[in-house]
């Protein structure tokens, strides 16, 4: 039977309600008067349910189409503005012991280099990482218990945060590793981590199982329940997301919405983040061979509809999308995206040779950090570096409030110039300086708090001219 607040996977993504969700929304996919009625609903900005949003996916009617797109994009202002925040990925080990299908980290793949980096590769690592003007990254490691243990990751983020290098220092660690207990999860959050996340790859319990054949992540209900005990160890900043491509992406958009709301409902929080990546090619995995792949079209409807259902929540896209597709998806609702990523392990201080590739999977999009955050300003968007919120004591229930009242983007606009001042100064290419100092002068004026105006123009007069870092509201 659903409960949304069971702490069962099974209870809480249900599978005879997703099949209800999805006879609901077919049966309703050209109702006009329901459409609309949802459309209306979406505007007082509180988000719609996993069967309300599943509606508006379905949804054939192009008029409707444009409105919810129309809609996805004011949501995306109202709450984030027009900043986007940066960050990168780091991969620390690709041993793994689960036999997932779709990864080329899978134990029977034994033509991948292997590796895992030692402290002093990671400081290596950072330090070119750093020397893009990267502040925030995304720890990355296969599932081992032997090899990649906790004490491995508490010791890895402790030197991650203890690196400083010219004017660079990583400010915020999230962590993407697989499925652990409370007490683990209660040391990373000591160990001062950001946000916890973890892919469900797949909501539908059955192709899971067949999905992932071996190992410990085999384990559905111990995956599915992993921010459950996230939580209850003090990690109140989780992100979740599903491998679009592995199943029916109607079937996957009302399982990840499901699990939001159970979060919401069973611990008065929900997801940090929700992420949205699509199967890829890698070594020894043909993404062909999964039938379940979505267009780009679709793909974009699917960011609209989650930003509509979920305003609150931050949207990540990765580099395994090419410019043209997160350039679409950026105005429907992302408000995170990587940039300069490698996806593999040691990849930043020297890319590997062709013949001992490690990658999780081959990127789209390959242009520099500088690169994107000139393609960035171009569209006017500001590229946000910060970590103020989870240095300030911003996260969970507390940065949802501020977030879901608006109050958010007293803090998050003036931040966001800093950062980006401090990447112009230390970081960017003459052409890029130029054009992020004339969108700074031109969004200073709109700090609506006339002391809140005040106290940015003179902290970026001292990042300029001071050579001061660090400043956030």
């Amino acid at each position: 039977m659903y409960d949304v607040n069971s702490k069962h996977a099974d209870d809480f993504i249900n599978h005879d309600e997703i099949l209800a969700t999805l006879a609901y929304a077919d049966e309703n996919k050209n109702n006009v008067s329901l459409i609309d009625s949802l459309i209306e609903k979406a505007k007082k900005r509180k988000g719609l349910s996993h069967r309300e949003a599943s509606v508006l996916l379905a949804c054939q009617i192009e008029e409707k189409n444009q409105e919810i797109y129309a809609l996805a994009e004011q949501i995306k202002k109202d709450f984030y503005g027009n900043r986007i925040v940066m960050f990168a990925p780091l991969y620390l080990s690709n041993y793994c012991v689960n036999g997932c299908t779709y990864c080329p980290y899978h134990l029977k793949n034994k033509h991948i280099a292997r590796k895992q980096l030692t402290q002093e590769e990671i400081r290596r690592e950072v330090i070119a990482l750093q020397d893009m003007g990267h502040k925030r990254l995304a720890l990355e490691a296969g599932e081992d218990p032997v090899r990649n243990t906790m004490d491995y990751y508490l010791e890895s983020i402790k030197t991650i945060y203890s690196i400083k290098h010219k004017n660079g220092a990583i400010r915020r660690v999230n962590i993407n590793i697989a499925a652990t207990t409370v007490d683990d999860y209660r040391l990373l959050k000591e160990a001062g981590i950001g946000t916890y996340i973890l892919f469900q790859e797949t909501y539908h319990k059955e192709s899971y199982l067949q999905l992932h054949p071996t190992g410990p992540k085999h384990d559905y209900n111990y995956h599915t329940e992993a921010m459950d005990r996230a939580m209850e160890g003090g990690i109140d900043d989780v992100g979740i997301g599903v491998l679009f491509g592995l199943d029916k992406y109607l079937y996957e958009f009302a399982g990840l919405l499901m699990h939001a709301e159970h979060l919401e409902a069973a611990f008065g929080v929900g997801p940090h983040t929700v992420s949205v990546p699509r199967l890829r090619h890698a070594d020894d995995i043909d993404a062909d061979s999964f039938d379940n792949g979505i267009d780009d079209d679709t793909f974009s409807k699917i960011v609209a509809c989650i930003r509509i259902a979920v305003p609150y929540t931050g949207m990540i896209i990765s580099t395994r999308e090419s410019k043209k597709c997160r350039e679409k998806v950026l105005h429907l609702g992302v408000s995170q995206i990587s940039g300069g990523s490698r996806t593999s392990v040691g990849g930043y201080h020297e890319p590997e040779p062709d013949d001992a590739k490690s990658e999780q999977f081959d990127v789209s999009d390959t242009r520099t950090l500088d690169e994107i955050v000139q393609w960035l300003m171009k569209m006017d968007y500001i590229p946000s570096f910060c970590t103020a919120c989870y240095r300030e004591g911003r996260t969970g229930d507390r940065f949802m409030a501020l977030c879901k009242s608006g109050q958010i983007q007293n803090c998050c606009h003036p931040n966001a110039l800093m950062t980006l001042k401090e990447y112009l100064m230390d970081y960017a290419s003459p052409e890029t300086k130029a054009l992020g100092d004339k969108l700074i002068e031109k969004e200073v004026l709109n700090v609506p708090n006339e002391k809140a105006r005040a106290v940015v123009t003179e902290n970026l007069r001292l990042i300029e001219q001071n050579n001061r870092r660090d400043f956030r509201f």
